[in-house]
């Protein structure tokens, strides 16, 4: 089992899928799985690269509202005819792993919605990212930036965008990062993403000590808000963490 996140939660690396799954199948049974949550199908669509199987968290962009929880896993048509993916239906089966009809509803309902707010999402993480990464206290971490290690990668991959998702490191350390963040107006404080109101969190004060997230580092999950009053929220949010720093 070969699985890829892409772009990766919450540094925003991207990696090839088309190479991954061509060197992978190179081993006679290997299954590739993509988690392209953060991509959504609007951006990405991995079984045309060759992956096996797609999972999406249907509660993040899918849903779109913050009020479901739900998970897909979408496979290819040849994978769909092998053993693996009959036990995975069978476990679903079993399991009882079936979504309910008011949350199926709701599901529905967003995914209605889904290529206007991605487009929205897109748009505005992009004019964050490039008018935050002025600001002399703030590193940037978004693949639709030259910048950034993999933009060349996202930008043959990624279809309409680079998605609503970035990270900010924050100078002077987790103090400043997690007082950055606690000055934040119009971003709430929040774990989830993908919903239409702007999220920001600490990641690594919610997964612990033992996190390899980076304690300077501030999730983003940007909604469909005014770009400009995002930009001007993180603007002042960084002047104040700069300020104590």
């Amino acid at each position: 089992l070969v699985w890829l996140e892409t772009p990766a939660n919450p540094t925003w690396g991207v990696c090839c899928v088309r190479t991954f799954a061509e060197a992978s199948h190179r081993r006679p049974g290997t299954t590739v799985v993509v988690d392209s949550t953060a991509s959504t199908p609007v951006l990405t669509r991995p079984l045309s690269l060759g992956a096996d199987i797609v999972m999406h968290s249907a509660t993040k962009y899918l849903n779109g509202h913050s009020d479901v929880l739900a998970g897909a896993l979408v496979c290819s048509e040849k994978f769909a005819r092998g053993d693996v993916w009959k036990r995975v239906r069978a476990g679903r089966r079993m399991g009882g792993a079936v979504l309910g009809p008011w949350d199926a509803w709701l599901l529905q309902r967003g995914m209605r919605t889904l290529f206007v707010r991605v487009r929205q999402q897109c748009a505005s993480a992009m004019e964050i990212a490039s008018r935050l990464s002025e600001h002399p206290s703030v590193t940037v971490l978004y693949p639709g930036l030259p910048s950034h290690p993999h933009h060349d990668v996202a930008a043959a991959q990624m279809e309409g965008g680079f998605g609503g998702m970035l990270s900010v490191r924050i100078a002077g350390g987790r103090a400043a990062a997690v007082g950055f963040a606690a000055r934040l107006r119009v971003f709430r404080l929040a774990t989830s993403l993908g919903g239409v109101e702007s999220l920001a969190e600490h990641r690594a004060s919610i997964e612990g000590g033992d996190s390899p997230v980076p304690d300077d580092l501030v999730r983003l999950s940007v909604g469909i808000e005014s770009a400009g009053d995002l930009v001007a929220d993180l603007w002042q949010a960084a002047d104040g963490a700069a300020a104590e720093a």
